[in-house]
């Protein structure tokens, strides 16, 4: 699989969204619950990792593996310090990742891509897509980029690749709607309770 230096957000995104599909953060449960969510989860964003090739089907095993890759993901996302994240996440790029190389991207341009090793495991793959985004997010955005989520009763955390840098809400479709929601529940029992009588 070839990584693009230049898309820090495609595996920063990655990352933010393995890490949410836990059961810590999921009320409804794992998400990756078999080797077809997991296979449905990269269908989803595109991701073709060579360890797929050919057709492969992923395994048990390979999904022991991305949760665990999971685990370590979030640890980074925890990191207390800048430079915590970067030995982590470089730590992921090391597993598969070999050598920058130049490469024309789909409009003739030359981009710098990270190569990752052709008996990569699926878990190391992704580990050197997020692990990139990772670095090229703090190097590019800071550490503050790296939050929890705000939604009260969520333990969701998100890298924040928004050009304004004002995302609250590690998804903000499902947690940002429930919060829309409670509020505007909040202000109608306000209302409500502050109405006259009815005469």
């Amino acid at each position: 699989m070839n990584i693009d230096f230049s898309d820090y957000a495609r595996g920063a995104g990655v990352a933010t969204d393995l890490v949410n599909t836990s059961p810590a953060v999921r009320s409804s449960g794992e998400v990756l619950a078999t080797p077809d969510a997991l296979a449905q989860f990269l269908t989803e964003r595109n991701i073709r990792p060579d360890a797929m090739a050919h057709g492969r089907r992923l395994t048990e095993e390979d999904l022991g593996h991305v949760r665990i890759l999971r685990q370590e993901v979030r640890t980074i996302l925890e990191a207390a310090t800048e430079e915590a994240v970067v030995d982590a996440a470089t730590a992921l790029v090391a597993r598969a990742g070999i050598g920058p190389t130049l490469h024309r991207d789909t409009h003739g341009r030359w981009q710098w891509y990270l190569a990752t090793s052709s008996n990569a495991s699926l878990a190391d793959e992704l580990g050197v897509l997020m692990g990139t985004g990772l670095l090229g997010a703090l190097r590019t955005l800071s550490h503050d980029r790296f939050r929890h989520c705000t939604a009260p009763a969520c333990n969701g955390m998100f890298v924040d690749t928004s050009k304004a840098g004002r995302r609250r809400y590690c998804m903000p479709d499902l947690c940002g709607n429930r919060r829309n929601v409670a509020n505007y529940r909040a202000r109608k029992l306000t209302d409500a309770e502050g109405a006259p009588p009815d005469s």
